[in-house]
């Protein structure tokens, strides 16, 4: 199992943002990157269209890497397929992605956490059943943006976007009752933390934006061998569209990731 890569799957490139904490985390494993650009944006898709699209991906991906571990850094799909992924992969470990809504329960003193995510992870009963688990003592507000996610893949290949269409994006996130304000918000998106610095400059007061990367590459080292490798084979970046353009080719070499395509 030590010498099987690790495979971090996301809509789009949001994911690198757990993938930076994982390597860290186990600088001697070897990575593959997935990106289902093909789909993306997944906030806006049907529940039964998504779960058969991402089920028939991870057949192939599995059948032709072997990996010791599945990350899935997306919220929107990670709310909605890990359980059926887990049981039509029962041999392979999958760590999923799915809203900080417990620690931040834990840590919030004003009792006001807002959760920033896709349309599709608001809808997700599972979001919601985390709350009542976790946060049931806490005013919750879930915000649903449809454009914060393109705008952090356009802002990463290094687009400039709207700081005015960013912060009305933002905006539900802040709510003041009785005297207290929103001092957490949860980035339910991979992509988001990408755009924290803007969030932090355009946000009406502070308050903690909480990225769970962390946390995942934590929990994926928890459920893997370490060790040296004896392979030397590259770290890949495969994207389902296999058209990358030339910005997030060079992203894709600044994170040392080399683009290979999806075989069909």
């Amino acid at each position: 199992m030590s010498q099987q890569p690790i495979l971090v799957f996301d809509s789009g490139i949001g994911g690198l943002t757990v993938l930076r904490e994982a390597r860290v985390l186990m600088p001697e494993r070897r990575f593959i990157y997935v990106a289902d650009d093909a789909g993306f944006p997944y906030g806006n898709w049907g529940e039964a269209e998504l779960t058969q699209r991402i089920l028939s991906l991870f057949a192939e991906l599995i059948a032709r890497f072997r990996p010791a571990l599945c990350v899935i850094a997306c919220n929107t799909a990670a709310t909605l397929v890990l359980e059926p992924l887990r049981s039509a992969f029962a041999d392979t470990p999958f760590v999923g992605t799915v809203p900080a809504i417990k620690p931040a329960a834990e840590r919030t003193r004003s009792g006001l956490v807002s959760v920033l995510a896709t349309p599709g992870t608001v809808r997700r009963a599972y979001t919601r059943d985390l709350i009542e688990s976790f946060a049931s003592r806490c005013h919750v507000r879930l915000v649903g943006s449809e454009n914060l996610a393109g705008m952090a893949e356009r802002y990463i290949r290094g687009e400039k976007i709207s700081r005015d269409a960013i912060q009305a994006e933002i905006m539900p996130c802040f709510v003041e009752k009785l005297g207290r304000k929103t001092d957490i918000v949860v980035l339910a998106c991979t992509h988001y933390p990408f755009l924290a610095n803007l969030f932090r400059s355009l946000a009406p007061w502070p308050v903690d934006w909480l990225d769970p990367a962390e946390a995942i590459a934590r929990r994926a080292l928890s459920l893997v061998t370490t060790g040296p490798l004896v392979s030397h084979a590259p770290d890949l970046a495969i994207f389902t569209s296999n058209d990358p353009d030339f910005a997030i080719k060079r992203l894709m070499s600044g994170f040392g990731l080399t683009p290979e395509q999806m075989r069909h």
